[in-house]
């Protein structure tokens, strides 16, 4: 026994990645598929696992791939190869899917992505440990060289068309290498509804385009709206709204000049709204995103480190030109979103994380912001405070500090309330970092559920390289070989290396051939996905999920019998299994899976009613 334990440590600490430590402990994280042989291992696993290169084949047996998902939705699952010398020339090739009454789905609707793996040296935190790990999700563009004894996971995403009927949907995943060639079964479930074009939960998510403009050499502009489309395509797939969807189309204002002796009342903004709107109409219209982040000049601004004072167009806040250029801006603002019907997904953000010391400063810039429009919406990134009261209508506060007693008195008077993760918080909570298990930011979307929580939020999406901890211009962080998310500001000296936590801030990667910015010519390609990313979407849908079988109980409940009304309402309680509390909550993504099928079996049938 104790010669087994002590083996079995020494295993542990050789790993080259600890993805989840009790995966070591069991074999119940896949299904080893027919086409295995001794010489190419096959298994498929849920998305939800993070597969480390050592990790050995599942005991359990499996005939397919298995995959399920509604009309208009994407799912993935993994096809991991272990074979015991190296493949060359190794490829993946997915084919049409037959389902009920020869319906299908197309090939090029089973996407196959590589799953790579980055090298962590600093762990996030105590629960972490260094090795590689997987997160970017290139895509498979040719054939490539698999090692020796080691597992390549593949991503198998598969995008459901809106029109297909439900059932069940059968092909085959072919795999070709020199001496080499397998067919591996994939079955697809659907589910019959539709989910819809745009989310019940509002994200709301930063970007940079500056980073990609860098990273992948463009100055020309065309250039830039054709890569930028590629990854407003990525966002939309998953669901997420960047914070500003038109970054190549700022709001064209034009103020009288300001002379000494202009008047209040001739301090009135000109909008030429062409290209903002239209670049607007693609991002809410087209990609569905379903919130926007609506600057406001004049209000200053800053964080509980620093803080910029009001000022407009060179008046101070206590002069009558400054109030009356404010006003008119904000109500010319107000009046066009109303009439494009967008006041529903705009949000002014313009003061981050107030300490109690800023609290003064940060209601009197809600105050004027209420007064000159207010329809908009006011979001702050804070918890419930009371000498906060009266500002917000939207609170949004990090997940650890959310709490539910103050939220629920402030629903009372139409508050929302956002929650969201970034540097922190770390471990046992649900987290954003690469070296933490694949289930906490789909787990992160059930709790907020759970919790009433009717949006989420991230300060950054591709925060590829910190200026602070590579200070050189022309060598940024390569965040492909350095995955940590580097402090950056507050006060930091200049080539200090401070870490927030593996990943954060980066979802998607740039294009490989420009990981180190330093192309030889401009990189047209789109991002490159992580799994983190794919995480969220689910989560996204999972939420979707229990949000359209509570409207169908509630425009269903007189053609239920009690008995049924009160089994299918008792769907919409999140699972202890999934979640217990904000820091219990499942590694594996089995008991999440089951809850998703339970609810996606009563949805179609309340639909049929």
């Amino acid at each position: 026994m104790l010669r087994t334990i002590l083996c079995l440590t020494l295993l542990l600490s050789s790993r080259s990645v600890l993805a989840q430590t009790s995966d070591y402990f069991n074999s119940t994280y896949g299904e080893q598929l027919a086409s295995s042989t001794e010489q190419v291992g096959l298994w498929w696993a849920s998305s939800g696992w993070k597969i480390s290169p050592d990790k050995p084949l599942p005991e359990t047996k499996g005939r397919a791939i298995v995959v399920s998902a509604a009309r208009n939705e994407a799912e993935a699952a993994q096809l991991v190869v272990r074979p015991t010398v190296s493949l060359q020339d190794f490829t993946v090739r997915a084919a049409a899917l037959t389902g009920p009454d020869g319906a299908t789905i197309p090939a090029e609707n089973v996407e196959v992505l590589k799953v790579r793996y980055v090298n962590v040296t600093v762990p996030t935190d105590k629960s972490s440990a260094g090795g590689l790990w997987p997160d970017p999700l290139p895509r498979l563009k040719g054939a490539i060289k698999l090692q020796a004894n080691k597992n390549q996971p593949f991503w198998l995403r598969v995008k459901v068309p809106s029109q297909v009927p439900a059932g069940v949907y059968t092909g085959s995943i072919h795999l070709s290498a020199k001496n080499y060639s397998a067919d591996v079964k994939l079955r697809v479930k659907v589910y019959d509804f539709v989910l819809p074009d745009q989310m019940t939960c509002t994200t709301a998510f930063g970007f940079t385009p500056s980073n990609v403009f860098r990273y992948q050499k463009l100055s020309d502009l065309q250039q830039k709206r054709q890569v930028i489309d590629k990854y407003w395509a990525s966002f939309g797939s998953h669901h997420i709204s960047p914070y500003n969807p038109a970054p190549l189309d700022g709001l064209a204002v034009t103020w009288p000049e300001v002379t000494e002796s202009i008047k209040p009342e001739e301090l009135k903004p000109a909008f030429d709204w062409t290209g903002w709107d239209k670049a607007m109409e693609r991002g809410i219209d087209y990609y569905h995103f379903n919130s926007f982040r609506l600057g406001i000049p004049g209000l200053g601004g800053g964080t509980f480190h620093a803080r910029r004072d009001p000022e407009l167009l060179g008046f101070s806040e206590d002069t009558p030109h400054y109030k009356a250029a404010f006003n008119a801006y904000c109500r010319e603002i107000q009046e066009h979103l109303r009439e494009k019907g967008w006041l529903d997904e705009a949000f002014v953000y313009w003061f981050d994380e107030p300490a109690p010391k800023d609290y003064e400063f940060v209601m009197n810039g809600f105050a004027k912001l209420k007064q000159a429009a207010p329809d908009i919406t006011r979001m702050l990134t804070e918890q419930v405070e009371p000498d906060l009261i009266g500002g917000p209508d939207i609170w949004c506060a990090v997940s650890n500090n959310h709490k539910d007693g103050p939220a629920e008195e402030r629903r009372k008077y139409g508050e929302k309330f956002w929650w969201y993760v970034c540097t922190g918080p770390k471990a046992p909570y649900c987290t954003l970092f690469i070296d933490h298990p694949g289930t906490e930011l789909r787990v992160w979307l059930w709790q907020s559920w759970k919790r009433k929580i009717d949006g989420i939020l991230v300060w950054q999406s591709n925060y590829w390289t910190s200026s602070t901890a590579y200070p050189d211009r022309e060598n940024p962080q390569n965040p492909y070989e350095d995955p940590m998310g580097w402090q950056v500001g507050y006060g930091t000296p200049k080539g200090v290396k401070k870490p927030w936590g593996n990943g954060d801030g980066r979802f998607i990667y740039p294009p490989e051939a420009a990981a180190d910015a330093h192309p030889s010519e401009p990189v047209l390609d789109g991002p490159v996905d992580s799994i983190r990313w794919e995480m969220l979407r689910d989560g996204i849908e999972d939420y979707e999920y229990m949000a359209i079988l509570s409207r169908l109980l509630k425009t269903k409940k007189d053609k239920l019998t009690t008995q049924q009304l009160k089994k299918y309402t008792a769907l919409l309680e999140v699972p202890e299994n999934i979640t217990k509390d904000m820091t219990n909550f499942t590694k594996d993504p089995a008991p999440i899976e089951a809850q998703r099928d339970r609810i996606a079996r009563v949805i179609a049938k309340l639909n049929g009613l």
